[in-house]
């Protein structure tokens, strides 16, 4: 084995890779254009843009729920297109849906521990875990309430809980705030970036709300409308905790709605399709 020349401080491996990846579907939608997008350990990346841009459908390709019609994503060096992170050989990744989807017939801590159990883990140690995960996200006094005994919030909470359980190398989350009120969403932005900071997963984040996206992120990839492809990338190099008011941040969200503008005025892209 070549060792590296004195000095030189070896690279480490990207957690996650996704290399000419692309979708279409039945209907004659080309939803994604070939996209590259790689993700260091520990790098909080979100993907933002208007509707119909193919954010989700890149995520849920990463999450394996969906196949991509050319390309590879590699998690850890590992192929996991088409794998779902539920089958334990391409593990590695958790996500977090825009609704909690947690089973009301359990209570909150057998919800979080649902995944640890399907693995086989025993009760104790599932027990365990699943509490840690609750006081990490400040839900421990709430363990064996049901779903429903909840906010909106909390349940939100409670579904990253489930995820971080798993301790997976990279987080996936899929507009999770997106159907909160906005003070909720403010709480709870603030609480990601708590959370993040002491657990520290690669994260993958989705939106359509252009200051969290540079709020929470140190990479923001701005996407164009269907066929959807990468257009800009912003590196936010801003210590945290951070504020939503720092003029940096709005700043950065100011210059990617103006390209958005630029991008889409052309291509007919509704009003309402647009970010905020």
């Amino acid at each position: 084995m070549t060792e590296p020349p004195a000095g030189d401080t070896p690279v480490p491996r990207p957690a996650l890779e996704v290399t000419g990846v692309s979708k279409s579907y039945g209907t004659g939608t080309h939803a994604l254009a070939e996209t590259d997008l790689v993700v260091a350990p520990g790098e909080f990346v979100s993907l933002v843009g208007p509707s119909g841009c193919g954010k989700s459908t890149l995520l849920s390709m990463i999450a394996g729920l969906l196949p991509p019609d050319t390309g590879t994503i590699r998690l850890d060096g590992e192929d996991i297109a088409g794998r779902p992170a539920g089958r334990r050989a391409a593990g590695g990744r958790a996500m977090v849906f825009q609704e909690p989807a947690l089973m009301p017939w359990l209570s909150v801590r057998k919800n979080v521990e649902y995944g640890l159990r399907a693995r086989g883990m025993g009760r104790a140690e599932r027990r365990e875990r699943a509490l840690e995960a609750l006081a990490l996200v400040h839900l421990e006094g709430v363990a064996d309430q049901q779903p429903h005994e909840l906010s909106g919030g909390m349940r939100q909470r409670a579904a990253i809980a489930r995820a971080l359980v798993m301790r997976p190398r990279v987080l996936l989350m899929d507009e999770p705030f997106s159907a909160l009120d906005v003070g909720t969403r403010t709480v709870l932005h603030e609480e990601l970036q708590r959370i993040y900071l002491e657990t520290r997963p690669a994260v993958v984040f989705v939106t359509h709300n252009l200051m969290e996206a540079a709020f929470l992120a140190d990479t923001v990839y701005l996407m164009s409308p269907g066929p959807g492809k990468i257009i800009q990338r912003y590196d936010v190099s801003l210590e945290r905790p951070r504020e939503e008011s720092d003029r940096r941040l709005v700043d950065i969200r100011n210059d990617m709605l103006e390209r958005l503008r630029a991008n889409t005025r052309d291509a007919g892209t509704p009003a309402e399709a647009m970010p905020a």
